[in-house]
């Protein structure tokens, strides 16, 4: 079990010394190959406890969009029929769309229903 930063930051360097030999990763007969499945499962759980992947925000989620259909804030007002102020709020996190905006969002961007409703 890691117990602190530095052991994880030493055991991470060490997993990179045994993934830069292939046989460690393909070969389950070869010297490393316990040894780095062993500290992987050690560092997931490390990671998963102290350093946790926290789901996107909606404000990330519009910006992705955006940014993937080559939208800037006027364009999306456009689109969702909101002001730009109103479109701004929403990607700063300062407020959340209506029931009626929200549907727009999840239609228009492609966004599943239950993560613009937060759900």
């Amino acid at each position: 079990m890691i117990k602190t930063e530095k052991e994880y930051n030493a055991i991470i360097e060490r997993i990179e010394e045994l993934l830069s030999n292939p046989e460690n990763i393909e070969n389950q007969d070869a010297k490393g190959y316990m040894e780095l499945n062993l500290l992987s499962a050690m560092v997931a759980d490390y990671e998963e406890t102290f350093h946790p992947i926290l789901p996107p925000t909606l404000s990330d989620i519009i910006k992705i969009r955006m940014n993937e259909r080559g939208l800037n804030q006027k364009n999306l007002s456009e689109l969702l029929g909101v002001s730009t102020s109103r479109i701004s709020e929403y990607l700063n996190g300062k407020s959340e769309p209506t029931l009626k905006i929200a549907r727009e969002i999840s239609r228009k961007l492609d966004i599943d229903a239950s993560i613009v409703l937060g759900v």
